[in-house]
């Protein structure tokens, strides 16, 4: 790893902290920095500090947590399907996980039930559109988007199905939830658990997924173990996806841009690309989140309405430019 590339992942850091301090003194109330200030000294507004601890601080780790997660998975499927435009929203695994993630909890289920639900919803979508979108041993940029907006629509539909028989009482909060929202978060532990889990794993098998990059039989030869790795990613992946989905509901485009611009700034190299994903992911997220609840405070927004604002745009330069390279002569 180059000295650039370290100071690259530094830079990361120090902006993933700055952010973190900047929602934690951001809001409706009060509450900020000084009231952490002030409670060393035991001089912090009990309310200030409720506030502080039982609001601002699980949402703001769930939101870096959900971020680095889609990161992550981003990044993975990338790699898995050797195409820039891979990710977790747009290929459908959100939407295969929300689905089931819903039909668990409209069947009265709660907790372990819900997320290995969502899960094994993650898991179905995402064999889903590797099944139907290879041909002739690869996967083609244009095949792959048509297969995975086709099984993404398919999702929507059946969520709007089960929407439609949801009570009332609990119809907004859905919506909300399908939407993007950390309102409801009081244990991010989960979510920031799976995340530490995935960026280690992905960062051990960093050398091997720089190899797998340039095919798999370039990869075989160097002694990877290839359906072995690309197992794991595909599990893995999903895992991110559905901790992420289960923990404030679907947020698009983050798996996207982040890996793809983490690369452009700082090379291929899977040992710089894993944690700066799951830094600047986890960073994206949680300023998307301040924004939302601080815009039109007190009233909230969606945090996937956010994200979508920064990443249909990105997602549309991405397409142009990967179709136009496709098409350069020689290619």
């Amino acid at each position: 790893m180059s000295f650039p590339q370290r100071g690259l992942l530094a830079a990361l850091a120090l902006l993933a902290l700055s952010a973190f301090m900047v929602a934690l003194a951001s809001g409706s109330g009060s509450a900020g920095l000084h009231t952490l200030a002030a409670a060393l000294t035991g001089d912090a507004d009990p309310l200030e500090l409720e506030v502080l601890i039982r609001l601002r601080l699980p949402r703001s780790l769930a939101a870096f947590g959900t971020g680095a997660a889609l990161a992550l998975a981003g990044a993975l499927m990338q790699v898995l399907l050797r195409n820039p435009l891979a990710d977790p929203y747009v290929l459908g695994t959100s939407g295969g996980a929300a689905a089931a993630a819903l039909s668990a909890i409209l069947l009265g289920a709660t907790g372990l039930v819900v997320d290995t639900a969502a899960f094994a919803g993650a898991l179905l979508s995402t064999l889903m559109v590797f099944v139907l979108a290879r041909r002739d041993g690869e996967w083609q940029t244009s095949r792959l988007l048509l297969t995975g907006i086709v099984v993404a629509s398919g999702w929507g539909a059946a969520v709007s199905l089960l929407l439609s028989v949801s009570p009332e009482t609990t119809l907004k909060g859905i919506l909300f939830w399908l939407m993007g929202d950390f309102s409801f978060v009081e244990r991010p532990a989960p979510v920031l658990v799976i995340s530490a889990l995935g960026l280690l794993l992905a960062f051990l098998s960093a050398r091997a997924l720089n190899v797998l990059t340039t095919g798999d039989q370039q990869a075989a030869l160097l002694g990877v173990e290839t359906a072995r790795l690309r197992a794991g990613i595909y599990v893995l992946s999903a895992l991110l996806t559905s901790v992420a989905v289960t923990t404030a509901g679907i947020v698009g485009f983050v798996g996207l841009i982040v890996p793809h611009f983490v690369r452009l700034a700082g090379g291929t190299d899977h040992r710089v690309v894993i944690p700066g994903a799951a830094l600047a992911g986890g960073t994206l997220l949680l300023v998307a989140d301040t924004v939302a609840r601080t815009l039109l405070a007190p009233r909230q927004l969606p945090v996937g309405a956010i994200t979508a604002a920064v990443g249909v745009p990105a997602f549309l330069f991405l397409l142009r430019r990967e179709l136009r390279y496709r098409a350069a002569p020689g290619d």
